[in-house]
């Protein structure tokens, strides 16, 4: 038998059919109908979306429970219309609302009531806009104080609607950056006390508690004795393109804007995010995604505590105790949380199966973008996912995904220590041949432990990884990733170019690194190529058969049950032309990246 087709149009009717003549509306009605198509499946069934702007008022929710997955080896396919084709429609799935009510004021700054929103990001016709920020960290001379700060400058007494306001601490730790929010300002003609959010800025404080010794140095270390950035208030408001949200108590929030050349009220568009998720699966199987572009959706966890006290990747303090690591007594000591909780994303699949996402476009989105948690034979291919607060793909404690010739770039706009790709404790999992580029630290992260096994991580280009924060690479790998190296992970012809801030590396074997073999690399322009020795030490690592431009330090003496052999040092400032004159080197890199590209 055929398989079931339904289509979708803004201009459809809900109490349609849902033929190609009679499109339903919303992706509600077509979900509704394919509920009662999934019992009896002798095909697939597949819905097509014509091109168009569809504002989700809710969540699309796939449960098993209500029929959503495919049944009798066929596949549910939600799609866009002609998808594959150069007539392929463009539909847009939001998870936001227009603006409306504008005012302009005599500063030429746009005003509008948005009741109780509190949007962190803004598209305006498209584009996106940002916070107005102060980059320069608060003025005048500052000390940390129990509650917050007190300044001898009076300017911050001027900053109208404090409650919203953000401080932004890159660098708390070298691989971290917290934001915390104020509760109040006050003060006289001579200072200014600024209290901070509680119970957050204590939890900071308990968190960013370390000790750093370098040569001569006392180890004193504080990542909160001022933020470098003040996000979101109406005083800052001076670029064009940029926002802030002056709150109140009772919910009367407004919006303020300052234009960009050539934007008009009546004419521009400007859209808030309001949803936090898009699209959940939960135990649903045998559905497709693809032809998608998931956009405008919101993620309002610091509001709710406070701030983000970000540790590692997308880990994060929220609730319990916090453990301390010592790092011996010659480097100093940390805190991280007892109790990590992960970013969520925008888009959410939970203990699925053979689902696949294939040819979306995330972006514009307050989280991460997607989340596969406790999955099995799920596949990732060829989407994009730029202008993200947090990671791009993240990939928890599943088995058999596959996360192939995606384009990740300019994410963790917000949240910066968020990965491109990341992969915790996963067995079987592939990550190959993605494109990387513009990310404000790691590129690609693998963290293991008792689940961990057989990941392989294979012919990706990483380029400008590391924007911002320090201590990380273009590929990062943390922890135990099996039992042996025939079930461990395998790192192999990989690029890895321009690894930008500070203390850097190219490939970075991490905090106990065991059972991984780091074959036929490229790596060029990062602080060293590889790190040998690292706390708690790497166990059963094989470099073998790398081309980087620099020597690692230690590289005649690694440690114990680590390989290093075979690798190629090629001259630095010659370094594209030598690689391309050697055939492995030139193989690796016509390897590299995205199939199906001209490179």
């Amino acid at each position: 038998m055929p398989e079931i087709r339904f289509f979708v149009s803004p201009d459809g009717r809900d109490d349609g059919p849902g033929t190609a003549e009679q499109p339903f509306a919303t992706p509600k009605a077509a979900q509704k109908a394919v509920r009662a198509a999934t019992s009896a499946m002798t095909g697939d069934v597949i819905v097509s979306f014509t091109t168009g702007v569809y504002r989700l008022d809710e969540s699309l929710a796939f449960t098993d429970t209500h029929g959503d997955s495919g049944s009798n080896g066929f596949r549910v396919v939600y799609q866009a219309q002609d998808y594959g084709t150069a007539g392929q429609a463009k539909v847009e799935l939001s998870g936001g609302r227009e603006i409306t009510g504008w005012a302009t004021g005599d500063d030429g700054v746009w005003t509008a009531p948005i009741g109780d929103l509190a949007p962190r990001r803004l598209a305006v016709d498209g584009t996106p806009a940002t916070r107005a920020a102060r980059t320069d960290g608060l003025p005048g001379s500052v000390t940390k104080t129990s509650t917050g700060y007190v300044t001898d400058s009076v300017e911050p007494q001027s900053w109208p609607h404090p409650a919203g306001l953000e401080f932004v601490y890159p660098g708390v730790y070298p691989w971290s950056e917290a934001r915390l929010s104020v509760a109040s300002i006050s003060g006289d003609a001579s200072s200014t006390t600024i209290t901070m959010a509680q119970p957050a800025f204590d939890n900071a404080k308990s968190l960013y508690d370390a000790k750093w010794y370098g040569a001569g140095g006392d180890g004193s270390w504080d990542g909160l004795a001022t933020p470098s950035v003040l996000e979101n208030n109406v005083a800052f408001l001076t670029e064009p393109g940029t926002f802030a949200v002056s709150r109140t108590d009772a919910g009367d929030h407004v919006l303020h804007y300052r234009p960009r050349p050539g934007e008009e009220i009546g004419k521009t568009t400007v859209v808030a995010p309001v949803l936090e998720t898009l699209i959940s699966g939960q135990d649903v199987h045998d559905i497709v995604l693809r032809g998608f572009t998931f956009t405008d959706a919101t993620w309002t966890g610091p509001a709710r505590t406070g701030g983000y006290l970000h540790y590692h990747g997308n880990a994060r303090y929220e609730r319990g105790d916090f453990r301390k690591i010592d790092l011996g007594a010659d480097v100093g000591y940390v805190h991280v949380p007892a109790e990590p909780v992960q970013l969520p994303a925008n888009v959410s699949l939970t203990s699925v199966s053979r689902v696949s996402l294939e040819g979306n476009h995330f972006t514009r989105l307050g989280a991460g973008g997607l989340l596969i948690e406790n999955a099995t034979d799920v596949a990732v291919r060829a989407n994009v996912f730029d202008e993200i607060s947090g990671s791009g793909i993240a990939v928890h404690t599943s088995t058999r995904a596959a996360v192939e010739d995606n384009l990740v770039h300019h994410i963790g706009t917000e949240y910066r220590g968020s990965p491109a790709v990341l992969v915790v404790e996963s067995a079987e999992t592939s990550v190959a041949h993605n494109e990387i580029h513009d990310v404000p630290h790691n590129g690609i992260v693998i963290t293991g432990g008792e689940r961990a096994e057989g990941t392989q991580v294979v012919s990706n280009l990483v380029e400008r990884s590391m924007g911002k924060l320090m201590d990380g690479g273009g590929i990062y790998l943390s922890a135990p990733q099996g039992s042996s190296h025939a079930g461990g992970a395998l790192v192999r012809g990989n690029v890895i170019r321009d690894v930008l801030t500070s203390y850097n590396f190219g490939l970075y074997a991490d905090y106990g690194a065991a059972w991984i073999t780091v074959l036929g690399n490229i790596v060029h322009r990062a602080d060293t190529p590889i790190v040998l020795q690292v706390g708690p030490p790497m166990e059963n690592v094989a470099f073998v058969g790398n081309f980087w431009d620099a020597l690692p330090d230690g590289y005649d003496t690694p440690p114990e049950s680590v390989t290093v052999a075979g690798n190629t040092v090629l001259p630095k400032e010659s370094f594209d032309d030598a690689i391309r004159a050697d055939p492995a080197g030139a193989d690796i890199l016509a390897r590299a990246g995205r199939r199906g590209l001209e490179r």
